[in-house]
Order: structure tokens, then C-alpha cells, then sequence
């Protein structure tokens, strides 16, 4: 769920440093953290927002103009973080007013959060930022020792995103233009109040490269996997070819069904329908339908990809299995594969066809039919 901004809020992401202390030899905020740039993620959080502003480095424009134009008002950052922001509040003039002020490298900000600064502004606090109480004994130290203990008493551990009245922080930035270590420190110098709003553990600044396996373990808790099998069978008829997983395969025989009777696209089809609680091909594409006789099962396994795209879906892979005793499956399996990786839109490293038989038992075994059971695993992160 997304928060809602209320009418006149807008908010800044900025993403116009160099994140040379996480390693991966770019900057930080365009690194991938489980599929999706951290910067993706942070800019997902504000989508309720009318009006959003990304601040990147001119030597990052182009990529970000390709991977958010549409969605976001795109400019470029200066030498400091305070110039970068001052250059996001300029976009804002006469635009909005109240702004969030977010750190793009915090790819992990929860709802509560953000609606935690929300409800102190709306209340008429003149500025607010979520914080957390300092829990651990704090030292000084050097050269590898301690030197010193620091009550931690009233200490916070600051986050983002900082929210202020929007002629306010601006006027703050332009009385103090030397940089600091974030917003609240310029608007407490300008005289201005800042409430303190609950903030979150998993709201954490990627800055080192272990942040980045932490961020990973904080999703995997929060990710929708879904797991989905499919089965079908198609006895042989009269023919001279089979449809196999999109490939046709010439036989002695043909597969009698509806459609194509391609016993593997359709279990693997299911199996999608399966991971979605979408019941099974029947119900998408009736046989009582004519407009489906002879159809290309291509149609049926399209149509349920798509649908678990529409819901947020990645897919992590997808398995099918042939049962039968001939055709022979290994020669065409690649050419399968690729099949059906082209229908699915993904690459074909996601998907595995292979083949097995009943050791001739049953009807499989006697080469009366073939059937087919496969397995997707659905992700939305």
C-alpha cells in the first residue's frame, strides 16, 4: 500500500552523490538490490505524491531521464547535498506547500513512516523527521581504542524523509548555503522547530556493502512468493506431428484436444494460473468456446504470464516435465525452452523442459498419450 499525499505535498528524492564507500564501482543508489535499482525502490515509496523531484548528478542524467521520465520531475544536483537539495526546492517554487525530503540511498522507507511526518505537518508542526532512540553505549575511539564514553540520553539516530513547509526550508537553505549533514540541521539553525516522528529499523541508509545483504534479508521477509503446479493430458489420434511446449515435433501420431493440444505449455499454463488463485485454463479460455478450436496454445500461456506481470509478478522460474514414451524429448528440448521463454517474455535460464517415462506402465507407458506436469514460482518484491 502507498501512502497518499495530502493536496500541495510534494517531495525531493536525492540521488546526486557518488556512494563510493558501498562498493560495486557505480554509485550506490543505481545498484540493483533483488532485481530493482535501490533509487527504483526509494522513488516507489512517494508514487501517492503529486509531484515528485529527483535530484541526480549530470553524469547520471541520461539514465535517469531513460529509467523515470513521465513519472518524476528530473534535475540536476550540485556540489553538496544542500546545493542538491536547494536545486529540488527550485523545482518546488510556487508548486507545493509542504515538501518531504528523502535520502535515495533509503530504499527500504515504510508507509508508517512517511505518514508519520505527514500527520505531524498536517497537525502544524512547522517541520518533522523520523528519528530512533540511541539503544547502545556509545564510545569515542582511535587508533583502534576506546577514549572515551558519551551519555547517550536524548540521543536519535536521524532518518528520512524530513518534511517541511516549503517557503520555510527554502528560506533556510538560502540563509545557510554551506552544506550540512542534512535538512533538520539547516532548518534548527534558521530558528525553525522540528518534531520528532516514530522511525523504522528496516528504514536503513545503504552507505557499506554489508548494508546491501541486510536490505536483502528486510525483503525477502516482505516478498510475495507464490508457487503453482499444473497437470494435463492429451491421448494420441489421428495425425502426423505433435505440439510440444511450442515446438512441433513430426510423430506418427497426433494429440487430440480443443486447441493445439500442446500437453506442455498447457500444464505449465495452469501452473502460472495456479500461483495466482486464477483457477485454470477452462475458465480462461472455455472448450465450449469455438473461437478456441485448433487455437495455439502460445494464446493460453501469454495471456496468463501477462496477467501475473499486471499483478506485480516477476518470474523466478518455471520447471515442465514431459511424460511419455516417444516422441524423444531431449533433441527438441532447447528449441522448447527458448519457446517458451519467447511467449513468457523472459530469458530462457528460467525455465527448464525435460522428459521421463513410466517405464511403460500405464498409458503413457502403452503410447497412448502424453502428459505433462510443471511448477512457476511467482515473485513480487
Amino acid at each position: 500500500m502507498t501512502v497518499t499525499a495530502p493536496p500541495g505535498y510534494a517531495a525531493i528524492v536525492t540521488a546526486a552523490g557518488r556512494g563510493t564507500r558501498a562498493g560495486g564501482g557505480e554509485p550506490k543508489q543505481w545498484r540493483d538490490l533483488a532485481g530493482r535499482s535501490i533509487l527504483a525502490r526509494s522513488l516507489d515509496a512517494f508514487a501517492g505524491f503529486d509531484r515528485v523531484v529527483l535530484v541526480v548528478h549530470l553524469d547520471d542524467m541520461a539514465r535517469a531521464i531513460r529509467d523515470f521520465a513521465g513519472g518524476v520531475t528530473i534535475v540536476t544536483g550540485g556540489e553538496t547535498r544542500a546545493a542538491s537539495v536547494m536545486a529540488g526546492l527550485q523545482a518546488l517554487e510556487g508548486q507545493a506547500t509542504h515538501v518531504l525530503i528523502h535520502d535515495g540511498a533509503r530504499p527500504l522507507v515504510g508507509d508508517a513512516v512517511i505518514q508519520g511526518v505527514i500527520d505531524a505537518l498536517q497537525g502544524g508542526a512547522p517541520a518533522a523527521a523520523p528519528a530512533l532512540l540511541v539503544s547502545d553505549a556509545l564510545w569515542k575511539g582511535a587508533d583502534g581504542a576506546v577514549t572515551a564514553t558519551t551519555p547517550r540520553d536524548g540521543l536519535f539516530r536521524a532518518q528520512t524523509p524530513q518534511g517541511f513547509a516549503l517557503d520555510q526550508i527554502s528560506n533556510a537553505h538560502r540563509l545557510h548555503p554551506h552544506d550540512a549533514a542534512d535538512d533538520v540541521e539547516l532548518a534548527l539553525k534558521a530558528g525553525i522547530p522540528v518534531a520528532i516522528t516514530p522511525g523504522s529499523e528496516d528504514n536503513l541508509k545503504i552507505t557499506f556493502p554489508a548494508d546491501f545483504a541486510r536490505a536483502e534479508r528486510i525483503l525477502g521477509t516482505a516478498m510475495d512468493i507464490r508457487l503453482g503446479n499444473g497437470y494435463d493430458v492429451h491421448a494420441f489420434g489421428p495425425g502426423d506431428h505433435v505440439w510440444l511446449c511450442g515446438v512441433q515435433i513430426a510423430h506418427e501420431a497426433g494429440l487430440v484436444g480443443h486447441s493445439d493440444a500442446d500437453v506442455g505449455m498447457h500444464a505449465l499454463t495452469d501452473a502460472i494460473y495456479g500461483a495466482l488463485a486464477e483457477g485454470d485454463i477452462g475458465r480462461h479460455f472455455p472448450p465450449s468456446d469455438p473461437q478456441w478450436k485448433g487455437a495455439d496454445s502460445a494464446i493460453f500461456l501469454a495471456h496468463a504470464a501477462d496477467l501475473a506481470r499486471e499483478r506485480g509478478f516477476t518470474f523466478g522460474n518455471a520447471d515442465v516435465t514431459l511424460i511419455c514414451e516417444m516422441p524423444k524429448i531431449g533433441p527438441h528440448a532447447q528449441a522448447m525452452q527458448a519457446r517458451l521463454a519467447q511467449i513468457m517474455g523472459i530469458d530462457a535460464s528460467r525455465i527448464s523442459v525435460k522428459a521421463t517415462t513410466s517405464e511403460r506402465l500405464g498409458f503413457t507407458g502403452r503410447r497412448e498419450g502424453i502428459a505433462a506436469i510443471a511448477t512457476a514460482v511467482l515473485i513480487k518484491a
